[in-house]
């Protein structure tokens, strides 16, 4: 059982951005095969990308609270570390409120780390994006997924660009664990 989802062409869709994975992705049956298509022919930022789409938005902001945890740095400014608070507390208990202080807290860290994309994918996650008492605009579906794939990329990269290859391993085992029902948690130290 898998909490990967979607069909093939959409997603290839979400991965447009690098037309080899979405081409990848296309050819697959689908999402369970599209990501180990996408492991296997060496595209990890797209396998990474259809992850943050294929999952469903808690699990996604969930997984990129992992990724960020695992790479932030032990002076990690305050605003940051409130932002991934309300993130994970919506991931516990999802309400708007809860999705409305993520977003909240989201801007006031200057909607620039991992972090703060966090916030912005449990914004993006469902309800309106209008300000409270104002007709309703809802997100596309793709724009939760596009804010997780921009935190857990920003993860990879943090502090030293030069481990982004084996902190995405690290995040897409991360990932797999998520969608085989799983917490996710990276305890491998990051060298």
């Amino acid at each position: 059982m898998t909490k990967l989802s979607g069909r093939p062409e959409d997603l290839a869709a979400y991965l447009s951005v690098l037309p080899d994975a979405a081409e990848v992705a296309r050819s697959a049956t689908d999402a369970v095969d599209a990501l180990q298509r996408l492991c296997d022919a060496g595209m990890p930022i797209g396998a990474i990308r259809l992850i943050a789409h294929a999952l469903p938005p808690r699990e996604a902001v969930w997984w990129a609270c992992m990724c960020a945890d695992h790479t932030a740095p032990t002076d990690l400014p305050e605003p940051d570390r409130q932002t991934r608070a309300a993130s994970e507390q919506w991931v516990r208990r999802p309400s708007d409120a809860a999705r409305r202080t993520a977003m909240a807290q989201a801007q006031a860290a200057g909607l620039i780390s991992p972090e703060a994309w966090t916030g912005v994918g449990v914004f993006w996650s469902g309800g309106s994006m209008a300000p409270e008492g104002q007709p309703a605009v809802e997100p596309t579906p793709d724009l939760c997924g596009t804010a997780v794939a921009g935190s857990v990329l920003l993860a990879s990269v943090r502090g030293d660009p030069a481990r982004q290859p084996a902190r995405l391993l690290r995040f897409l085992d991360s990932g797999r664990d998520i969608a085989a029902g799983g917490p996710g948690r990276i305890t491998h130290p990051d060298e």
